[in-house]
């Protein structure tokens, strides 16, 4: 049986990610620093023999790390620990260069000193707008918006300039779906919050009519259990996005479930609602099948909200 490191393991994707190892026979020890207080996401996993958790700072606590390793033999890490929040970066851009990137240099070293692969989730929020359609083969395409997003570039510089040969970066795109530790500040999950609570569903001027990337959470999970099992050229970067949507196809399928949806137009400091469409050819190449779906993602979100 596997042994598995996840950083950031209690949030939306991690929090999913965790429970998908479980079930597929992974041992998983999961490190967060309980910074969003997402403990909720403990719950039903604090008895699994296979799963440990461990309160740390990944940003800092390096010998706290190290130590908290000796026990066992590990084979990979999948790195999701991070401050998240493309538009939150740009009140604190500091504080997220800090965190993320002494995380990811942290993450590095662990894994070049133990000999473990490193599955890094980066994010398409690295493209800018493109009349054409952008891939992960072609730098051109990189134009961040934030500094959430100027962020992953250098961390995905550092990971290729490393002398660490077994690395996968997975630019990930914005998820949606049900978790244990899901977020609600991204389009797909926060559109449904706000129709089922009856209340303006809130757009960007420019936005309803872009197209933008968007990833199902478990084609995320899938995705990364993927890269777990197949070899690859190393160091490699993939494009993970199950499709491409208009925030106005978003709002038209809330609307094949909750009637009377007003819309709200709102102005943002950000520029990352600008237009583009992503390629995931390459990982489908590899032998990946994407089968999430916008509706059923909206159906189980607005399910949850229901059943809860």
């Amino acid at each position: 049986m596997k042994n598995i490191i996840v950083t950031g393991g209690l949030g939306h994707i991690g929090s999913k990610l965790v429970r998908t190892l479980l079930e597929n026979k992974y041992k998983v020890t999961c490190f967060d620093n309980l910074s969003t207080q997402r403990i909720s996401s403990l719950r039903g996993l604090v008895t699994n023999k296979n799963f440990t958790f461990k309160e740390i700072d990944v940003s800092s606590e390096r010998k706290k790390i190290l130590s908290s390793l000796e026990e066992e033999n590990y084979s990979a890490l999948i790195h999701l620990a991070a401050v998240t929040n493309a538009e939150a970066s740009l009140e604190d851009p500091k504080r997220f260069f800090k965190n993320n990137l002494n995380g990811t240099k942290l993450a590095l070293e662990i894994c070049s000193e133990k000999g473990l692969r490193l599955i890094f989730p980066s994010s398409t929020s690295i493209y800018g707008t493109s009349e054409s359609s952008v891939d992960e083969e072609n730098d051109k395409y990189i134009n961040p918006q934030s500094p959430y997003a100027e962020c992953k570039v250098e961390e995905e510089a550092l990971i290729q300039e490393s002398a660490l040969e077994d690395s996968v970066i997975l630019r990930l795109g914005t998820i949606f779906g049900v978790s244990p530790g899901m977020r609600f500040h991204t389009a797909v999950n926060k559109f449904c919050w706000q129709a089922v609570m009856q209340l303006p569903i809130t757009v960007w001027k420019t936005a309803l009519h872009q197209h933008r990337p968007y990833l199902e959470i478990n084609d995320a999970c899938r995705a990364i259990l993927f890269f777990l099992i197949k070899d690859t050229a190393k160091p490699s970067i993939y494009n993970v996005n199950t499709s491409n949507f208009t925030v106005s196809e978003i709002i038209e399928n809330i609307k094949m479930y909750i009637n009377n949806i007003d819309i709200e137009f709102v102005e943002s400091k950000i520029m990352n609602q600008l237009s583009y469409h992503v390629l995931n050819q390459k990982l489908i190449d590899l032998g990946f099948k994407f089968e999430g779906s916008l509706d059923k993602g909206i159906s189980d979100t607005i399910n949850w909200f229901k059943k809860e």
